[in-house]
């Protein structure tokens, strides 16, 4: 029988088709350490082993560890300028790769971000974000990975306000990082909007150095704004490390459990143990395990397969007497 030329034209299309389709399964088949070959700078943040910090490198490892990528860390002891100075080294390298925070903001950054795209280097944030950076980069795989911080700082006042029914005129401390500026400043800056915003009499404190890299050289002020201050309704601790410090603040001040209602930033063991205590009122969760974890697999899915940043909000969840059982687990290996 003879075949026509549109049959035979129509048999061989779908022959063809039935190869594309049969040979598409091995093209996509999962590959272990499929990062392999790609080194990164990673920046923890603060000191090794401390609060907050170390969930960002333990997200890191894993993330290491899962994809295969060779990771250098760097850790910088929340010091803005330690940190750019850092940067500017792992650029020198030439990595492939850089995860970092945006302390220093965008007039100091902004340049070493320019340089590092020039030579091939990833550049993507958490934690604090650069968003002109970003905004100009995405496409090339700048993204990032935290909480939008002016808008957390205003949701953990405006939600402690709620809890402790705070009343115009009542007083408020803010012990914070406004003074840091950028997008970092603006979680501190959140926070005093929406108090200014119920009413309240705002008393702020700026986070020194010392207490910014260790929360327990903040005691005596603490003690000292709360002597001072004695109305205090509710105080607002913007830093991981300080939050995790509150149950000795507050013990140091001899306050009574309730007597102040305390919000806070981050989960670490001890923040959970203060919030079983009855200390620790509140607490936002970023999840910066997330935030270790993520912007790594963000620098390998740009360095293989092209893919533009990822931006990932992280701070969707409050942590309080109500849930903190599920939580203190993950808090007490420093995953939460």
């Amino acid at each position: 029988m003879k075949m026509t030329v549109n049959r035979i034209a129509a048999i061989a299309a779908a022959s063809v088709s039935l190869c594309i389709v049969a040979a598409a399964p091995s093209m996509a088949d999962p590959q272990e350490k499929w990062c392999s070959g790609v080194k990164i700078a990673a920046f923890p943040g603060g000191p090794q082993g401390g609060v907050f910090a170390n969930n960002v490198y333990n997200g890191f490892r894993q993330a290491e560890a899962d994809l295969g990528p060779e990771v250098t860390y760097y850790f910088s002891d929340w010091d803005p300028n330690k940190m750019l100075q850092q940067i500017q080294q792992a650029v020198a390298t030439k990595v492939d790769g850089i995860a970092t925070y945006g302390f220093a903001g965008e007039p100091a950054t902004g340049p070493i971000v320019d340089q590092a795209f020039a030579q091939g280097t990833i550049f993507t944030t958490l934690n604090t974000a650069l968003p002109d950076s970003q905004k100009k980069y995405s496409a090339q795989g700048f993204g990032y990975v935290g909480a939008p911080n002016y808008a957390a700082g205003f949701a953990l006042a405006s939600e402690a306000a709620k809890r402790a029914n705070l009343q115009a005129g009542d007083s408020v401390f803010v012990w914070g990082l406004k003074g840091q500026g950028g997008d970092r400043g603006q979680r501190t800056v959140g926070v005093i909007e929406a108090f200014e915003k119920a009413g309240a009499k705002v008393i702020y404190q700026e986070i020194d150095s010392a207490t910014n890299a260790d929360p327990n050289a903040g005691t005596a002020t603490f003690v000292g704004v709360m002597g001072a201050n004695p109305g205090i309704k509710i105080v607002v601790t913007d830093h991981g490390g300080l939050t995790s410090n509150v149950g000795v603040y507050a013990k140091a001040a001899s306050l009574t459990p309730g007597q102040v209602y305390f919000a806070g930033f981050d989960m670490s063991p001890n923040t959970a143990q203060a919030v079983k205590e009855g200390f620790q009122n509140l607490v936002i969760d970023q999840q910066p395990f997330l935030q270790g974890y993520i912007p790594i697999l963000n620098i390998c899915l740009t360095k293989k397969f092209g893919f533009s940043g990822l931006d990932i909000n992280t701070a969707g969840a409050f942590v309080d007497s109500t849930n903190v059982d599920a939580v203190a687990p993950l808090a007490a290996v420093e995953i939460r």
